[in-house]
């Protein structure tokens, strides 16, 4: 299709006016729960949908795993903020105050803590903006993204700014960041973690970064940012309540949202720039379907395969849906695998 004809804001009209996407929407709404699913369920207080969908992408095995391991409380970590202190030095000033921390291997800034005499958000290490209270997975992404100073760097849902604050960090204040998010709290905690943490290079802009074309033009930017809003199926371990809050109504539903979110980050990206796409859920159709049907809707987009030290390739099939095979290249966090959060992030490309 010729995306030269389409806005953001029409993406969801013209996905639902394909036969074939019809048709798929038409599945993913009637999935029904087998009865190993709904016994599974059942016993651990999960929708039987969604112990269904973990079954189809994994089965029935690790799905047993993943339940279990959704249970396991969350390490609390955080990542160290060297734009302001080298992280030996605040490892330190942790271990004296009887905090017990450890390095994550994986990653260059993050710090796992086993023992906290007082919360973790309570020090006055925190409030100078020392570290950035964040789960693993989540700080991979921004080196995924990649960062060279002097860019200008589009977050397009960026509060309350973990993803931010970790670019500006890699940068060392150096890119332009155009930060954009269209809640107002939360926009609040941005601008306050940008302040504690010593970060100035950035601008902060409350809006629906679906408008932004219209509001900015396009083909500006030389990287994207888009962590978008999802059902949280990948954070039951820290909120338990996911297990059984979201439809599959709700699931496709915000499946348009982040692919119109991602149709827009393409039009503002220049050509030749990297849009990294991340969502905290474990749903294909949050993250496989979403790039699977970008690449349908525009011929100016190609998957780029990731390097990341974890991570296991997407998934290609599920409940007949028609994934491209690109999606492959992209990538999945497992609880079970990983010990993160679930996410699914992926890079696509902007063709020159």
């Amino acid at each position: 299709m010729d995306s030269s004809i389409y806005s953001g804001l029409k993406v969801e009209a013209v996905a639902r006016a394909s036969r074939v996407f019809r048709r798929e929407d038409e599945a993913i709404a009637s999935l029904k729960p087998s009865r190993t699913a709904e016994r599974l369920a059942g016993e651990a207080g999960y929708s039987p949908v969604l112990v269904e969908k973990y079954i189809q992408i994994l089965g029935e095995e690790e799905a047993r795993e993943l339940i279990a391991w959704n249970d396991k409380p969350l390490p609390e970590t955080i990542r160290c903020n060297d734009f302001l202190i080298p992280c030996s030095e605040l490892e330190s000033m942790l271990s004296q105050k009887g905090f017990v921390v450890s390095r994550i291997p994986w990653l260059p800034h993050g710090i796992e803590v086993i023992e906290q005499p007082i919360r973790v958000g309570a020090t006055h290490e925190y409030m100078q903006g020392l570290y950035y209270i964040q789960d693993p997975g989540s700080m991979l992404v921004a080196y995924l993204l990649g960062v060279e100073p002097g860019e200008t760097i589009l977050d397009m849902a960026a509060a309350p700014g973990g993803k931010s604050t970790h670019i500006q960090q890699l940068s060392r204040d150096s890119t332009i960041l155009v930060a954009v998010d269209i809640s107002r709290r939360r926009m609040r905690a941005l601008r306050s973690h940008m302040q504690r943490m010593g970060f100035r290079s950035y601008v902060a802009l409350r809006a629906d970064s679906r408008l932004l074309p219209s509001i900015a033009g396009i083909g500006w930017a030389d990287r994207v940012m888009l962590d978008v809003p999802s059902t949280g199926e990948g954070i039951i371990r820290k909120d338990p309540e996911r297990r059984r809050s979201r439809s599959q109504a709700d699931v496709l539903r915000i499946h348009y949202l982040q692919l119109e979110l991602l149709y827009t980050a393409v039009d503002l990206a220049r050509p030749g720039a990297p849009i990294l796409y991340a969502a905290c859920s474990t749903s294909p159709e949050e993250g496989e379907l979403v790039v699977s049907r970008l690449l349908e809707l525009r011929s100016d987009v190609e998957v780029e395969r990731l390097e990341s030290p974890v991570g296991s390739p997407g998934v290609d099939s599920y409940l007949g849906v028609d994934i491209s095979g690109e999606a492959r290249r992209c990538l999945r966090l497992w609880p079970q695998r990983h010990g993160t959060e679930g996410f699914f992030i992926c890079r696509v490309r902007r063709r020159v």
